[in-house]
């Protein structure tokens, strides 16, 4: 995908590992796993460690649109890169199904960061927090307008200024080698800080505010939060 192409689709995919596996898959994957499928026209956006559990990976991909997933996932999944390296890397997991399929609610670009080289061993001090509202049935535009007319503000006054906003993209997955969540209608926001006492002051600011009671009323239930630290080659950071 190009640099200034804007994704068109995006996959939160959220892993549950064998305890003590996470940094061994985050070597395998930073090390061998990310130029390839950036090559069949893929792109990863960013790798975390969920800093609330210890045997979860996180991370987002790219697509510019449903065909180029198709065309990527097969390219990849189909190649020699992942038929060397599937073995190790499904021995570090216990659950790689939980897949959120999505689309930008406005513009999502890739990151301005360039990535750091395969042999960075740097992690970023940095932290990214996704917000997961599940909705209680598709959003017919009510949701977005009140994202960006009450949580923006609120959350540009708590410190935590959105870089993406994402929904539920409900196209069949075309590819069913890999699983995606069926029947979920979600909203999603992204943003970044600096380091994680930026986060902290942002989180105590957010619990602070009326955001949550606004949100509980329209939510089916409550917004799942995911403190995250880039890895060394996570581009969003």
């Amino acid at each position: 995908m190009p640099e200034d192409s804007r994704y068109g689709v995006v996959e939160l995919r959220q892993y549950t590992l064998h305890p003590g596996q996470r940094d061994t898959l985050i070597e395998l994957f930073d090390r061998e796993l990310v130029e390839p499928q950036e090559a069949v026209g893929m792109h990863v956006i960013g790798q975390f460690r969920d800093l609330d559990d210890p045997d979860r990976f996180v991370w987002l991909r790219g697509f510019a649109d449903m065909d180029s997933r198709l065309k990527g996932l097969t390219g990849f999944y189909g190649g020699p890169v992942w038929a060397a390296h599937r073995n190790a890397a499904n021995a570090t997991m216990i659950d790689s199904d939980d897949v959120l399929l999505l689309r930008p609610d406005s513009p999502f670009l890739p990151p301005q960061t360039p990535r750091p080289p395969v042999d960075s061993v740097l992690t970023p001090q940095s932290r990214v927090a996704i917000t997961v509202c599940p909705l209680p049935a598709p959003d017919d535009g009510d949701f977005a307008q009140f994202f960006r007319e009450a949580i923006v503000p609120a959350l540009d006054a708590c410190g935590g200024s959105p870089v993406a906003a994402l929904r539920t993209e409900h196209s069949r997955n075309t590819f069913p080698k890999l699983p995606v969540r069926e029947g979920e209608n979600v909203f999603v926001w992204i943003s970044t800080f600096d380091s994680a006492s930026d986060y902290a002051e942002y989180a105590e600011r957010l619990q602070k505010s009326d955001l949550p009671v606004q949100l509980r009323d329209r939510l089916a239930d409550a917004p799942q939060e995911l403190r995250l630290q880039p890895t060394s080659r996570s581009r969003l950071r």
